[in-house]
């Protein structure tokens, strides 16, 4: 039975009221209200998006009849009232609610801003234009609605890069194998996978994805756990053992007996876990919101009290309205909406020259903070397939040793044997085809070569056809402390020697670790593996802090107590498995040549497998949030610096008063100002 995914209610095909399909995965609901909070999300990108367009082709309307006034019939400034107003009240509307939330909760942000200064911009215009006996001077009609297409553009590049959640869930179901052959009343029956009941007994083929998770009641064989484990070598299972659901039969027939089964399966709490970490994420509050809440109130207060002084003096109403209004346009933050976007346009840019994509603000916000990395040890520090690191021979010719084991193991597609093959076209070694080829599941391979016996597999296999690899055990406890698998290699009963393999190092990633360290960064090392396969690995690529044994779902938990520690942590992983992980952490790191469930689940993705480029990433989130906080801080300082002027502070002493010329030239020149600070960013060059 499947739950509401609004309410978590048990509900299903025939109990539902509603249904809906979307990203191939059908949902129900138990009533309407689910149904509308569930497409919610959806609704409000399509307002945004609509808005948005909306907004943008009016302002680019009222922007080039300020300065090109083409249209007949009417005043040019009556055209750009026309259409400015849409803009302003039916595109700005999301800031005025904004606004009006931020005041019932008694504070203020950009929306109080944006509302106030965009607001007073359009209403002395207006009162330009309808008062002209009175008022008099430019009119800011394009200043307001450009101000607000900025920001409803940079609120709809947000939206897209958040829309991609659901893309990793659907990656994750595609794994789940459709059918299952199942045996029922002594028949083997062909069934869909939500038939599977607990306790049907599953029959699976070599190369077919196990249905789901269970217990193996007849059979041997070695399974393919990379998905789910992250592990690149094939484990061997027999009867008893357990398996987990969308992994791959490499071998063996096999009987399984269902233990799990659909939203209880190993992957289907995986997919819950990503969902989960996904929406349990709280947006950054934006240094600009946070100045604002100090900044909006003092602004208001300054016009507010320099309108009442001027007209205590005066008695001049209008002039006294004219000095409060010149207050708050001066305080309009138009700099403001392109400090934070271009800054971030250039450094995702300039990330992107160096093979880093950085699908979000967010994650680059972020990434300036982290003081803890997590790395995903299998496809992520390691190369993610074993490969051959000794050759040990009792002759000394560790040439025939090669090609021997080599010969034996051309008929094989055991990862093991793939990594010796390898090795022997590394040395260009002739591999001849060998008779009678003989695999045991769990323990090697037999061949018969120029009518003798060949064989590569574990001691106890060796021992078992009768070869005395006595002289073999040290070395091959020497190699196994180092975390090796060790394979026996002998021809004709006698032992030739041992070959040692293992997952190696991804170039360069000794040197990331070193680099991230300098910066005074923590670094550990994540994976299944045991503890001492884990810190063979970790010490080659100086890493001191290892978590072994850790299985997919308690990644993620991993995580979040590194987080509950008060830590900022960055995941960096490859693989399905790493899924949860790169959701939950504060940042999540995805190799670009890993999976594409792992890719759309991180924030920041590597186009090469170099880790080198992590570092590189989050030295250029320090350094576009340098550049963010300089641009916020002039947005702010060329209007601030406009408000004692424009509140009339030097027109007692020497007669000035800010008009709306100069106000123009301010907020002219800060957003020059801002964006070529951003510009400069060009000139950032990468440690590496």
């Amino acid at each position: 039975m499947a739950t509401d995914p609004v309410c978590g209610m048990h509900v299903d095909e025939k109990n539902a009221v509603y249904k809906k399909e979307k990203d191939g995965q059908i949902f129900y609901f138990c009533s309407e209200k689910c149904l509308k909070e569930f497409e919610q999300p959806e609704v409000e990108y399509k307002k945004l998006k609509q808005m948005t367009v909306f907004s943008a082709v009016f302002s680019f309307i009222a922007l080039f009849l300020t300065y090109f006034p083409v249209l007949p019939v009417l005043p040019n400034n009556i055209w750009l009232f026309i259409f400015a107003t849409p803009v302003q009240f039916i595109a700005g509307r999301t800031f005025y609610k904004g606004a009006w939330d931020a005041i019932k909760a008694k504070t203020a942000n950009m929306d109080t801003l944006i509302a106030l200064g965009t607001s007073a911009a359009w209403l002395y215009s207006t009162l330009l234009i309808f008062l002209p006996q009175t008022f008099k001077g430019e009119v800011y009609f394009d200043t307001s609605a450009v101000i607000i297409s900025l920001i409803l553009i940079g609120k709809l590049l947000e939206e897209i890069a958040k829309g991609k959640a659901s893309e990793s869930l659907r990656k994750l179901l595609d794994l789940m194998p459709k059918i299952a052959t199942v045996v029922r009343d002594g028949k083997e029956t062909t069934i869909s996978t939500d038939e599977i009941k607990v306790g049907d007994i599953m029959i699976v083929k070599p190369g077919e994805s196990i249905p789901t998770d269970g217990v193996i009641v007849e059979g041997h064989t070695e399974i393919n756990e990379s998905m789910i484990t992250g592990e690149s070598l094939p484990v061997s299972r027999k009867e008893g053992d357990k398996v987990i659901g969308s992994t791959i039969n490499k071998s063996g027939l096999l009987k399984i007996k269902a233990a799990n089964v659909g939203a209880d399966t190993t992957l289907a709490q995986i997919i819950d876990l990503v969902g989960k970490a996904q929406l349990s994420k709280v947006p950054i509050q934006r240094l600009a919101d946070k100045v604002s809440a100090y900044f909006v109130p003092i602004v208001i207060l300054i016009a507010l009290i320099s309108s009442v002084a001027w007209y205590a003096v005066t008695s001049d109403f209008i002039f006294s309205l004219t000095v409060a209004i010149m207050v708050l346009i001066i305080a309009c933050p138009c700099a403001l909406g392109l400090a934070t976007p271009t800054a971030i346009l250039v450094g995702t840019g300039k990330a992107a020259e160096n093979g880093i994509l950085i699908r979000n603000g967010e994650s680059l916000e972020t990434a300036h903070k982290i003081n803890v990395i997590v790395f995903d040890k299998t496809g992520t520090l390691t190369k993610g397939e074993p490969s051959v690191t000794d050759i040990m021979s009792l002759t000394g010719n560790t040439e025939e040793l090669l090609k021997i084991a080599a010969i034996t193991e051309k008929g094989s597609e055991h990862p093991i044997g793939e990594a010796i093959l390898r090795k022997s076209e590394e040395q260009k070694i002739k591999v001849d085809y060998a008779k009678f080829y003989e695999t045991i599941s769990g323990k090697g391979i037999k061949a018969q070569y120029l009518g003798k016996t060949a064989l590569v597999g574990n001691l106890e296999f060796a021992k078992e056809s009768g070869v005395d690899a006595s002289q073999l055990q040290t070395g091959m406890e020497k190699l196994e402390k180092d975390g090796k698998t060790v394979v026996v290699v002998a021809y004709n009963s006698k032992p030739l020697g041992v070959i040692g393999i293992a997952d190696t190092l991804q170039d360069y990633s000794a040197e990331a670790v070193k680099a991230l360290k300098s910066k005074g960064v923590e670094v550990i090392m994540i994976t299944g593996d045991n503890e001492r396969t884990a810190r063979a690995i970790a010490s080659l690529a100086g890493i001191e802090k290892v978590f072994a044994r850790v299985l997919p779902q308690n990644k993620a938990d991993k995580i979040k107590e590194l987080q509950s520690e008060g830590k900022i942590v960055a995941f960096v992983g490859d693989g399905i498995n790493d899924a949860p992980a790169l959701a939950q952490a504060d940042v999540g790191i995805a190799i670009g040549s890993g999976t594409d469930v792992a890719k759309e689940t991180g924030g920041v993705i590597l186009i090469k497998h170099d880790l080198r480029d992590v570092f590189t990433a989050i030295d250029i989130s320090r350094y576009t949030m340098k550049k963010i906080k300089q641009n916020l801080f002039w947005a702010f300082f060329y209007n601030t610096a406009g408000i004692p002027i424009a509140a009339g502070l030097l027109y007692p002493y020497f007669g000035l008063l800010l008009t709306p010329i100069i106000a123009a030239a301010a907020m002219a020149f800060s957003s020059f100002f801002v964006v070529g600070n951003s510009v400069l960013m060009k000139r950032y060059k990468p440690k590496f």
